[in-house]
C-alpha cells in the first residue's frame, strides 16, 4: 500500500457505514458502490483491492469536478455512471454479467429529487451508456421506463451512442464467471451514486449488467423507481445493490426515504434497519447507499463486502475529505 501513495486506516464499523452522527450542512457529497457480495476478501490481495480503490477514487473525482464547479446532481451522477460503465471491473455496462444465453442485457435507472422526475432503461443489449438513455427517458419522453427493443428504438433517435454487437460488453472476466465465478460468489453487481449539489438537490442513479445468467429477460431493482432507485429533496436519495427480487419486494429505496420522512429517522438509522432487519440477509444480501438532504450519508451492506466510496465538502472549509472501502478497511487514494 505504501508504496502506491496510499494512506488508510481502521474504523469502527458504524463509521464505515455512515457519518449520520455528524450534524453539520456540508456543501456538496456525492457517495458511490461498484455492488456488493463476496469480495471482501479483496482486501487480503493488495493488487486487486488496489484496482478497485483506484476506480472508486477516480469516479469521486469526476464527480468532485463537476459539483465543486457548481453542476447540477444529475450531470455529476450521469458522468460518474458513466465511467463505471466503461470500466470492466464493475457489472455494468461494458463490465456486465452474461445472461443465460450468453447475450449481455443491461439496465438503468435515475432520479431527481427536486420534481421526483425520473426514467429508466431495461434490458437493452446495444445502448453503450445505459445511464444516459435511462436520463432521456427522463427528460425527452412522457414516461418512466422503456424496456427491451422499444428503448434501443428511442435511444437512437434520441442520437444516444449504441454498439453494432453486443459482445462488446464482454470481457475476459466475465466470460470467465460462466465457467467459474457462479460456484465462488454470490456477487450481485450494480454501480450507483447518489449526490447532493451546492443546490441542495438529490439525485440518484443506478446501473447494472444484472444477475449472472439471468433468465426469461429477467428485470432486478436496479431499473425499478422506488426498490433500486429513489430521489426526494424532503428525504434522501438512495442507489441500492444486492439480490433485486428481494429490493423489489421491500420496495427499499423508497422505503428508507419514507423512514427518514415520517419516522424521523436518520438515514444512517432507516439505512441500517433495513439492510440489517428487515431484508433477508441469507437470500437478501447486498447494500445501499443515501446521502440525505443535510449531507448525512449511509453505505450499509449485510453481504462480505461492498465496494463504495464517499466524497464531501462542508460549508465554510476548503477541505474535501474522501474515503473507499472494499470490507472493513476505510482507504484515501493519493494522500
Amino acid at each position: 500500500m505504501k508504496k502506491n501513495g496510499m494512506k488508510q486506516w481502521l474504523v469502527a464499523a458504524a463509521l464505515l457505514v455512515s457519518t449520520a452522527a455528524m450534524a453539520q450542512e456540508r456543501e456538496y457529497v456525492i457517495v458511490v458502490h461498484g455492488g456488493a457480495g463476496a469480495m471482501g476478501s479483496l482486501e487480503e490481495k493488495p493488487e486487486i483491492a488496489q484496482q478497485y480503490y483506484n476506480a472508486l477514487d477516480s469516479a469521486l473525482l469526476i464527480g468532485d469536478k463537476i459539483l465543486a464547479a457548481g453542476g447540477e446532481g444529475h450531470e455529476a451522477v450521469r458522468a460518474v455512471i458513466n465511467y463505471f460503465e466503461g470500466n470492466p471491473l464493475f457489472n455494468a455496462g461494458i463490465g456486465a454479467t452474461v445472461a443465460a444465453d450468453g447475450s449481455f442485457e443491461l439496465d438503468a435507472s435515475i432520479m431527481e429529487g427536486k420534481d421526483l422526475s425520473a426514467g429508466a432503461v431495461a434490458g437493452v443489449e446495444h445502448v453503450k451508456h445505459p445511464i444516459n438513455a435511462a436520463y432521456a427517458v427522463k427528460t425527452q419522453s412522457p414516461h418512466v421506463m422503456l424496456s427491451g427493443v422499444g428503448a434501443e428504438e428511442f435511444a437512437r433517435e434520441q442520437g444516444l451512442e449504441m454498439v453494432e454487437d453486443n459482445l462488446y460488453f464482454a470481457t475476459p472476466k466475465t466470460m470467465k464467471w460462466v465457467e467459474q465465478f457462479k460456484e465462488e460468489s454470490k456477487k450481485n453487481g450494480t454501480v450507483g451514486c447518489v449526490v447532493l449539489d451546492k443546490q441542495g438537490n438529490l439525485t440518484a442513479g443506478t446501473s447494472t449488467g444484472g444477475m449472472l445468467r439471468k433468465k426469461w429477460g429477467r428485470i432486478g431493482d436496479s431499473p425499478v423507481i422506488g426498490a433500486g432507485t429513489y430521489a426526494d429533496n424532503a428525504s434522501c436519495a438512495v442507489s441500492c445493490t444486492g439480490h433485486g427480487e428481494y429490493f423489489i419486494r421491500h420496495a427499499v429505496a423508497f422505503n428508507l426515504c419514507a423512514r427518514y420522512k415520517y419516522l424521523n429517522e436518520t438515514v444512517e438509522q432507516a439505512a441500517d434497519y433495513i439492510i440489517h432487519k428487515e431484508l433477508n440477509t441469507d437470500a437478501g444480501n447486498g447494500g445501499l447507499i443515501a446521502v440525505d438532504r443535510k449531507g448525512n450519508f449511509a453505505m450499509p451492506y449485510n453481504s462480505q463486502g461492498m465496494f463504495r466510496g464517499f466524497l464531501y465538502k462542508e460549508k465554510g472549509s476548503s477541505e474535501v475529505k474522501k474515503g473507499c472501502a472494499i470490507g472493513q478497511k476505510v482507504v484515501t487514494v493519493g494522500k
